[in-house]
Order: C-alpha cells, then sequence, then structure tokens
C-alpha cells in the first residue's frame, strides 16, 4: 500500500457509552496498535455471566496486521479480558512492571503464561512499529505505574491518555509528566483520546493523601478489631492502611484472594512496603486481643462472594465480627451496587459493629482516580489537540466532556463521540467518521473459560421468565405410530396439580400433533410439537415457556 492511500484509523471496541471494558485500536495502513483489553462484570438482566469482554471480530480478521498490544494500568476495566484474547490471538503484550505482575497472576491462572509474550515498558520507552511509533508519559491514578500513550504517525500524533488525575501530592511520588505533556502539545497533537468517568463533577479531584489522614483518624478512634475494604488494586491506599496500622501497634491480615494476590506482588515489586512482623495469617486473628488486630479485605462493593460479604453473615471460619469491632469501607459504592452494599452494611450493625460507611464526601474514607472537569480540562489545554474523542464513560459524560473541550479552544464540530465499533479516519489531517466495523459485547460464563453467545441467554431468560414444559412421548421407530400417551412434565410454568386440565389438553394437542406422522421423522415431529403446544399455551396462558420434546423411538 502506498503512502498515499493510507489512513489513520481511530476506534472502540470497548469502553464508550459504558463504564469498563475498555479496548481501543490505532490503525494505520499495514500496522495495528491496540490499547487496553478490559471486561466489565455483567448486570442481574445477564443470567449466570460472571464476565463481559469485548467482541474482537475485526481483530481476528486482521491478525496479520497487529504489532501488539499496549496496556495503560493494571484495572480489570483494562486487563480483565487479556487472558480470553490470547486464546484467540497471539501478540506481545506491552506493560508497565507493576502492571505486568497483575496481568501474569491472571495468565498464570488461565494457563497460558508460557506461551504468552510479555514486554516491560515505562514512561522512558520508545517503540518502533512500521510507520507507528510509540512514546509514554506517566500519569497518577489509583494504581502504580499508570502511562498515557503518544502514537507517532504520518498524519500526527494521537495521544491516549489513560485513566489519570493531577495527584500533586501523590502517595507513592509517582508524579504526572506535566512538563512532558506540555511538551508533547507543542509539538503537535492531531487526535487526543482521553477518559470521561469523571466529567460531571466539577473542580479538581482530591489527593489521595487527604485519605491517609481519615484512615488514621479512624485507627485511633476504633474499638476491638479493625476490618477496613477497599479496592485490592488500590495498592496506595493498602499502603496508608499499612501506615496506620503500624501507628496503631496493630498486626495485619489480608482476608479474600484478589487482596492476598495483589498484595504479593506488590510487595515482591516493592510497590507496597509491609514488614514481615506485621502480616498475620488469618487463623491467628482468633488468638490475638481484637484491639490488636487489622483485617484488610475485598468486599466493598458489595460483591455475594467477597470476604467483607461473608464476614457480614458470620460465615469465615477464621474471622469473626464482635460486637464493637469497627468496619470501615474505603471506597465508595459504584452506581448500581448500593444495594448490595446496603445489605453488607444492615448485617454488620446487627452483627454489633460499629460501621463507617457512605459517601466519600462524608466519611472521607475515599478520592475518586479520575480527573474531575478541572484535571480534563488541563489536559486539553497541555495538548491541545486539533481533534478530540471522548471516552471511558456513559454519553452524558461525552457529551460533558465535549463541552469542557470546547470551552478551553477545541474547534466546535472537532469533537467525535463515538459509539464502540464507529471509525473515525484521519487523512492529510482531516478526520470524519463515516463508517463502521464489527463490535459487541462477548459474554463468559461463570465456569470460568466459556463464552456463551446471545441464544444461551435468550435461553436462560426464558427459563426465568417462563419456565419450561418437558413432554415425553414413545413412537415405534419402524412407522411412527405413537406407542404411548405423551407424559408432559412442568418446571417453573405451572404446578401440574392444580393444572390437571392444561396438562391434559397440553397432551391431546401433542396426539393431534405427531399422530399424522406416517413416519418416524423425529426431528420433523419435534418441531411441530413446540409450534402447536407453543401457539396453545399462549392462547391458554399467555406465557411462552421453553418446550423441550423428547421423542423416544423404540
Amino acid at each position: 500500500m502506498s503512502e498515499k492511500d493510507k489512513t489513520l484509523s481511530i476506534f472502540a471496541l470497548g469502553g464508550i457509552n459504558e463504564i469498563g471494558k475498555n479496548m481501543y485500536v490505532i490503525e494505520y495502513g499495514d500496522d495495528l496498535l491496540i490499547v487496553d483489553c478490559g471486561a466489565k462484570f455483567a448486570d442481574e438482566s445477564l443470567l449466570g455471566i460472571d464476565l463481559i469482554i469485548p467482541d474482537v471480530t475485526y481483530l481476528q480478521q486482521n491478525e496479520h496486521k497487529i504489532r501488539g498490544l499496549i496496556v495503560t494500568h493494571g484495572h480489570e476495566d483494562h486487563i480483565g479480558g487479556i487472558p480470553y484474547f490470547l486464546k484467540k490471538i497471539q501478540c506481545p503484550i506491552y506493560a508497565t512492571r507493576f502492571t505486568l505482575g497483575l496481568i501474569e497472576l491472571k495468565l498464570r491462572e488461565h494457563k497460558i503464561l508460557r506461551e504468552s509474550t510479555l514486554v516491560e515498558i515505562n514512561s522512558k520507552s520508545k517503540l518502533e512499529f512500521g510507520d507507528i511509533n510509540v512514546s509514554f508519559f506517566r500519569t497518577s491514578h489509583s494504581i502504580p505505574d499508570c502511562l498515557g500513550i503518544v502514537f507517532h504517525t504520518p498524519e500526527g500524533n494521537i495521544v491516549h491518555t489513560g485513566d489519570f488525575k493531577f495527584d500533586l501530592t501523590p502517595v507513592n511520588d509517582q508524579y504526572s509528566d506535566i512538563h512532558k505533556m506540555a511538551k508533547i502539545g507543542e509539538q503537535g497533537v492531531i487526535a487526543l483520546i482521553s477518559e470521561s468517568t469523571n466529567a460531571e463533577r466539577p473542580g479538581l479531584t482530591p489527593s489521595e493523601k487527604v485519605v491517609g489522614t481519615h484512615i488514621e483518624d479512624a485507627f485511633f478512634n476504633a474499638t476491638g478489631k479493625i476490618i477496613i475494604s477497599t479496592f485490592a488494586s488500590n495498592v496506595n491506599r493498602v499502603q496508608q492502611i499499612v501506615n496506620a496500622t503500624m501507628k496503631t501497634n496493630r498486626r495485619l491480615a489480608l482476608l479474600g484472594r484478589s487482596m492476598v494476590n495483589i498484595v504479593k506482588v506488590a510487595r515482591d515489586r516493592g510497590y507496597v512496603d509491609i514488614p514481615d512482623w506485621m502480616l498475620i495469617d488469618a487463623r491467628e486473628v482468633r488468638n490475638l486481643p481484637p484491639e490488636k488486630v487489622v483485617v484488610l479485605c475485598t468486599g466493598s462493593q458489595g460483591e455475594p462472594l467477597a470476604a467483607l460479604s461473608r464476614l457480614s453473615t458470620n460465615n469465615n471460619r477464621d474471622v469473626k465480627v464482635l460486637p464493637n469491632d469497627t468496619v470501615i469501607f474505603a471506597a465508595s459504592p459504584i452506581p448500581g451496587n448500593e444495594k448490595s452494599v446496603s445489605k453488607i452494611v444492615d448485617n454488620l450493625f446487627q452483627l454489633g459493629a460499629k460501621v463507617i460507611y457512605g459517601s466519600a464526601s462524608i466519611t472521607g474514607m475515599h478520592v475518586s482516580g479520575h480527573g474531575y472537569q478541572e484535571d480534563l480540562k488541563l489536559m486539553l489545554t497541555l495538548m491541545k489537540p486539533k481533534y478530540f474523542i471522548p471516552i471511558h464513560g456513559e454519553y452524558r459524560m461525552l457529551h460533558l466532556h465535549r463541552l469542557l473541550a470546547e470551552e478551553v479552544g477545541v474547534e466546535e464540530g472537532h469533537t467525535f463521540i463515538i459509539r464502540n465499533g464507529d471509525v473515525v479516519d484521519i487523512k492529510n489531517q482531516e478526520a470524519r467518521q463515516t463508517r463502521k466495523i464489527p463490535a459487541g459485547d462477548t459474554y463468559v460464563d461463570n465456569v470460568g473459560d466459556d463464552e456463551i453467545g446471545d441464544i444461551v441467554l435468550r435461553d436462560r431468560k426464558v427459563l426465568s421468565e417462563e419456565g419450561m414444559l418437558v413432554i415425553v412421548v414413545t413412537i415405534n421407530k419402524q412407522d411412527g405410530n405413537r406407542i404411548s400417551d405423551p407424559d408432559s412434565i412442568s418446571r417453573g410454568f405451572v404446578y401440574a396439580r392444580n393444572s390437571e386440565e392444561l396438562i391434559a389438553n397440553v397432551n391431546e394437542v401433542v396426539k393431534q400433533t405427531i399422530d399424522p406422522f406416517k413416519e418416524a421423522n423425529i426431528m420433523g415431529m419435534k418441531r411441530a410439537i413446540k409450534k402447536e403446544v407453543g401457539n396453545f399455551l399462549f392462547e391458554q396462558t399467555k406465557k411462552k415457556p421453553m418446550i423441550l420434546p423428547i421423542i423416544i423411538a423404540v
């Protein structure tokens, strides 16, 4: 392909008009680079589904172009889909030291670490991929080692911010590369791709250090055991909890698989400092005076199987919540999780615990890792992009981010609010959005590895709402004649004893449906039974249960 025929294309396979499942693509000629490969958790309407990951059909069709997957940071909504992606597409993964540690955990669990190519990068790294060169800048977020990415292309520089805020007093001393960002902006940015999570919130995001002060105050005033729950990946918060534990002369136990695993990665790689004498096994908690113990656990979002949920029902064999223990939620509920969190809080109060919970503005136990409006405007001002693509948010967030961009100088009409699959093409420094590529959701069953299609989900929905009716008939395999009367078994549809007349009528419909058959055409009989019984039941009950005909030929 000649240079004049090449187009620079930008699109998302996840992360737009949603929170989670982030995956973005930069494509120029025969070079294609992917940014992040995240997951999001399913809501209650997706029965039996644990995880939603991006549909990578387009990437499979263009696998020969893929030069690598670059990961901005280690949160689930940016790395959760990587094991499933690598089972379909082999390509090198580029990430920072801490992020690689979290990715390795996942790949080891999926038994694909050995055949995966992982490349460590940092904010000073420079990479070359055909016509695209890549450099990086450091950002502040709620997890260590976060990067923004600059794609140097023949059409100009594309900047992807990753998740960020401007924390001028970061707990881990990983300061934002503000001078480097300004220099990138001076060199010229054809398009800025920037996160929009907190585009609704005015002002600047508070520093993480503010939380540390509130945690210490709560620890000094606490009675009994302290049980504190936060995001396991928020290593900076974990360090502040460790510091408060040390100042109050307590010992620390970790509870919850992800908390144990992530803290181990953070300790091994030097991102959190926990003295050996401080850490105790959860089984030792009962042997120490309550006022000498801190339990750091998962479950701040009300997850039913997480450690805090099990503690709230006294369903943990090692740690029990006793009257006057202090329980601290060091994370605000993500929208949609409030009901689950409230249930746990109620359970904890019933056990006699003192509970510190609620919005961060009240408790002071949480600050966001995502930039508020003034942070977003500062990024736009530093980068001075010609075109702007807001990402990582629902539509209202993207819309408000566009207004912020126009406030600080992005020309009206130069912002593209796109959907997953919409392609922004840039040629001769002019951008337009006129085409789409396949994009959607892939569902992962809670078994772990199995991807579930829409048909299976539809069946689960029918079963949960309408129930099912199993119809068993025995026929002669020679001529197809019916040997026995049909037997209909209802599950979740109607209670057989109270619906004997309806079931008898169903059996009669089955007889009338299969008796005209002159041969043992089992598939044809099944189709006919489904159709006729389905129509009859809808007329009688206005319900559409799943109908499972079982025809036995003897």
